[in-house]
C-alpha cells in the first residue's frame, strides 16, 4: 500500500501527454489568449495551448476527492489487517504459553490448535493481498474515470477557446520548451473546479 503520493503519481501517469486534437476551418482565424505576441504591430497567436498536468492534478478539487477516497481505502484495509495480525499474535503468545505449562490435554489436541493458527495467518496474508488488487483495481478505475472527465470538459472548454491543438506537459510529454503565452493551466483548473463545485451547468461529466 502506498501513501498519497502513489496516487497523484498514478494518476499523472495515466492522464498524460495528448487530449485530443479538434480541427477546424482552414479560413478560420486563430484565437486570442493569455499573453500576445508583437509582430508589426499586430496580436498573433497560433491556436494552440498546453497545460501542467501535474499542477492540474494537484489543483484539481474532483482529483483531490477521488485521492482522498483513495486514501482512506488504504488506511482502512491497513488498519483491518493490522487489527487481525494482532489479534493473531496474541493468540499465538497464548498457545505458546499453553503448549510450555502442558495446558493442552494430548499432543494431537495441540497440533491441532496449531494448525488454527497457521490456517488463520494465512487466511489473513489471502485477505491483505486481496485488499491490495482491489486498491490497484479501485485507483484504476479512478484513473480512468479521471481521464474521461478531463477530456470531456476540455473539448467542453474548448468550443468557446477554438484551439486546433491542447496538449499537456509532464516529465514524460515531448514537450521541452514553450512559451508561457500557450500556457492555460489555471484556466483550464479554473473552469474544472467551476463545473465540479456545480457553479457552471452543463451537459454531462464531472
Amino acid at each position: 500500500m502506498k501513501n498519497i503520493n502513489y496516487v497523484i503519481n498514478g494518476i499523472l501517469a495515466v492522464a498524460v501527454i495528448i487530449l485530443f486534437i479538434m480541427h477546424f476551418s482552414a479560413h478560420r482565424s486563430a484565437p486570442t489568449f493569455g499573453k500576445s505576441v508583437a509582430n508589426d504591430s499586430d496580436s498573433l497567436m497560433l491556436p494552440v495551448a498546453f497545460f501542467h498536468i501535474d499542477t492540474l492534478l494537484q489543483n484539481y478539487n474532483f482529483a483531490r476527492d477521488l485521492n482522498e477516497q483513495i486514501t482512506r481505502k488504504q488506511e482502512n484495509a491497513r488498519a483491518n489487517v493490522t487489527q487481525q495480525m494482532r489479534n493473531l499474535e496474541s493468540e499465538v503468545s497464548e498457545f505458546r504459553y499453553k503448549a510450555q505449562n502442558g495446558a493442552f490435554l494430548t499432543q494431537a489436541r495441540a497440533e491441532q490448535e496449531q494448525d488454527r493458527l497457521m490456517r488463520k495467518q494465512q487466511e489473513i496474508q489471502a485477505l491483505d493481498q486481496k485488499l491490495m488488487q482491489d486498491l490497484l483495481e479501485e485507483n484504476q478505475r479512478m484513473n480512468e474515470q479521471l481521464r474521461d472527465t478531463i477530456m470531456y470538459h476540455l473539448r467542453e472548454y474548448n468550443k468557446d477557446k477554438k484551439y486546433q491543438l491542447i496538449i499537456s506537459s509532464d516529465a514524460t510529454s515531448p514537450v521541452f520548451l514553450a512559451d508561457d503565452m500557450y500556457n492555460i493551466t489555471d484556466d483550464v483548473v479554473e473552469y474544472l473546479n467551476k463545473r465540479w463545485s456545480g457553479k457552471v451547468d452543463d451537459d454531462g461529466g464531472n
